[in-house]
């Protein structure tokens, strides 16, 4: 489930150079949908496995939009 979260962050990725994306753009992604039933908590377990990085633990829809999700593990 993490390797395909890795390539979803790929495709999706901000151009600012940094592979990263905010969750609002995960979160509303459709393939994101149909991969990733519980979207918050693979980011959750990819993030215990430093495999991507945000601020906080927890991380709602609208609230946390615009936080970006940085891959930290390529």
């Amino acid at each position: 489930t993490e390797a395909l979260l890795q390539q979803q962050i790929h495709f999706l990725f901000n151009t600012d150079g940094k592979l990263s994306v905010k969750f609002g753009v995960l979160f509303q992604d459709d393939r994101c949908a149909n991969l990733f039933e519980a979207l918050v908590g693979t980011l959750k377990a990819a993030k215990r496995r430093k495999i991507v990085t945000y601020p906080g633990e927890l991380l709602l829809q609208g609230v946390h939009d615009d936080v970006d999700i940085v891959l930290l593990q390529d």
